[in-house]
């Protein structure tokens, strides 16, 4: 798996909340074999639902994240998964997705930032547990 660390704030000059993001994608584990059925295909394509495009973002505070498919609504996209993030989680989903959507549908790690600011995010003291599917209805 290739990851970046990406580190988020309102502002570098007044940080007020601070995101500490990793950032993942699938490599080598592509060809993964299964161990069980190694006459099927590699291992993620057997799982059915798995892209290329999937991107894995972990909350380095939390200890908590979620796969992701960038391009659509990151709140609704994070309202089906129960984590408990930071309160700098959300806005920076939806900063990843906007990457994805001006880059016409492609992310690259490696054309990523160390640090992004999010001046619009709100201030809040503590991070929280999403609701997950059933509570967000």
């Amino acid at each position: 798996m290739r990851t970046k660390i990406i580190e988020a704030v309102q502002s570098k000059a007044e940080p007020g909340n601070w995101g500490k993001f990793l950032v993942g994608e699938f490599d080598e584990e592509w060809a993964h074999a299964s161990q069980v059925d190694p006459d099927r295909v590699p291992l993620l394509r057997a799982c059915g639902w798995w892209g290329r495009d999937r991107l894995w973002v972990l909350d380095l505070q939390t200890g908590e994240g979620a796969y992701f498919t960038p391009g659509g609504s990151a709140k609704a996209d994070l309202d089906k998964h129960a984590v408990w993030v930071c309160p700098l989680y959300q806005p920076f989903l939806e900063w990843l997705y906007e990457r994805h959507r001006e880059n016409g549908g492609h992310l690259s790690l490696d054309d990523l930032p160390d640090v992004v600011e999010l001046p619009n995010a709100e201030f809040a003291l503590q991070g929280y547990r999403r609701p997950g599917p059933e509570e967000a209805r």
